[in-house]
């Protein structure tokens, strides 16, 4: 039987949970340790996981990597207080540059492409995971590692990541937003939001089928002035109506209609 790839994760937040749970059900790798500065939640994770707490960063065990998963602004800091070097060190970030990562350790970057929710459990097997080197040897291991928790792993430069994490701000926390406007919208008029969920799901659903374009539907596609003009007099909020206004005339743009 192959050895496993022995992993020292950095950080006991969100992602960090979900790479321990991950990382439980892989065969070819595993983490060996877990490192944080928060005592209390760390070691909390740590003994749930039955794996070793370190809050001593003079005392972190040797590894293939060093997975960084902290907060953005504490990357560098953290990973210039690291006691060695010539070792693959990665951060899970999806907006930070490689080099943020102290150069004098391999420099690398292991990004799951999704949004994370405390204990909420998700099949991390269907999470994209980006990655970043500096070299083909670091790629190929760091490949390997994440090919023992994710069927897609694709390697992008640290400006293709930044395309994506833009990109994913709009499909998921501005979309998100857009749910809790339309929730404050129904509310406001008691009615019941949970009524819009499986438009919600089929909106998402088509998707797998269509580009986002093809799959547009609504008043604004179809220029119906008439519906627009009577939903904007029931929006409550100003700000609210701003939006929708904006958005209303980007669609008007991509389809090449006029308000």
């Amino acid at each position: 039987m192959n050895k496993k790839h022995k992993i020292v994760l950095i950080g006991s937040g969100n992602v960090a949970e979900h790479l321990l749970r991950a990382f439980a059900k892989s065969n070819s790798s595993e983490i060996v340790q877990l490192y944080s500065r928060n005592k209390e939640t760390g070691s909390k994770l740590a003994e749930t996981f039955g794996i070793d707490f370190c809050n001593d960063i003079s005392k972190l065990f040797e590894a293939d990597l060093y997975l960084i998963s902290v907060s953005d602004s504490a990357i560098s800091e953290l990973s210039s207080s690291l006691p060695f070097s010539n070792r693959l060190v990665a951060h899970t970030s999806g907006a930070t540059n490689i080099n943020t990562i102290d150069s004098k350790n391999s420099q690398a970057v292991f990004y799951p492409l999704q949004t994370f929710t405390k204990n909420k459990k998700i099949d991390f097997s269907k999470i994209p995971i980006c990655l970043e080197t500096t070299n083909l040897n670091d790629c190929k291991l760091l490949t390997e590692i994440a090919g023992s928790i994710s069927k897609t792993v694709q390697t992008v430069t640290s400006e293709q990541r930044q395309y994506l994490h833009v990109s994913a701000v709009f499909v998921n926390n501005f979309t998100n937003h857009l749910f809790h406007i339309g929730k404050e919208i129904a509310d406001h008029h008691n009615v019941d939001f949970d009524l819009l969920k499986p438009l919600i799901a089929e909106t998402v659903e088509k998707l797998n089928y269509k580009t986002p374009k093809d799959a547009q539907t609504g008043p604004a596609l179809r220029g119906d002035k008439n519906t627009m003009e009577k939903h904007l007099k029931i929006i409550p909020n100003k700000k609210h109506r701003e939006i929708y206004r904006l958005i209303t005339e980007s669609i008007f743009e991509t389809y090449n209609k006029k308000w």
